[in-house]
């Protein structure tokens, strides 16, 4: 049940801070072209719109904290798995956990240095240039984001542990498209019997 909860806000929050990201940036960019064209200029330049580049900052970052998290949980990060490939048995199983596990106490680690700087952040007066939100708001996603992702790596480290798989991205898959059979793709390329090439 929280394990759904937490898939679905990591795939949420993601996908509405690179949305709305994109609407920002959007909108600034048409601004800055509006703000040239005589007819409406007037009216465009009242808009102070200098928030917007701070704005897509602070979204990024929380999308990259999250999306670090979404990475751990699907195996879309690169790693270099030379050594792993070359052992086998438990070896190789000993080698993972390890990694594992030197990644949850890496991500914990950042977690709680970053609860630690969020806490003693929050009690200064601290705001942004721009958008004059208190810094605590923004660097927020450090604590948090690191937690979701040292859940993560204890999570696949668990179900590896009790014989699951790694979670594995197949670079090469795209989602919407079927994969073709190559003997099925050639036989149709081949030109019926007594046809013309």
């Amino acid at each position: 049940m929280i394990n759904r909860f937490l898939n679905h806000l990591e795939e949420w929050l993601i996908a509405f801070l690179i949305g709305a990201a994109t609407l920002v940036i959007f909108f600034a960019v048409a601004h800055r072209f509006l703000s040239g064209v005589p007819v409406i200029q007037d009216y465009t330049i009242q808009l102070n719109v200098s928030w917007a580049q701070e704005l897509c900052i602070f979204m990024f970052v929380w999308m990259a904290k999250f999306g670090a998290a979404y990475g751990v949980r699907t195996g879309i990060h690169v790693g270099v798995d030379v050594i792993i490939r070359k052992l086998t048995g438990r070896p190789q199983r000993m080698l993972i956990l390890f990694g594992l596990l030197s990644g949850a106490l890496f991500t914990g680690t950042v977690a709680a240095l970053g609860a630690n700087f969020v806490w003693h952040i929050g009690h200064t007066d601290q705001v942004s240039a721009d958008l004059e939100v208190p810094m605590w708001w923004v660097y927020l996603c450090v604590p948090l984001g690191s937690s979701l992702m040292c859940y993560r790596f204890l999570q696949v480290a668990w179900a590896f542990a009790h014989g699951a798989e790694l979670p594995h991205h197949d670079h090469g898959h795209v989602d919407g498209i079927d994969d073709i059979d190559p003997n099925e793709l050639l036989a149709t390329a081949r030109p019926a019997p007594g046809a013309r090439a």
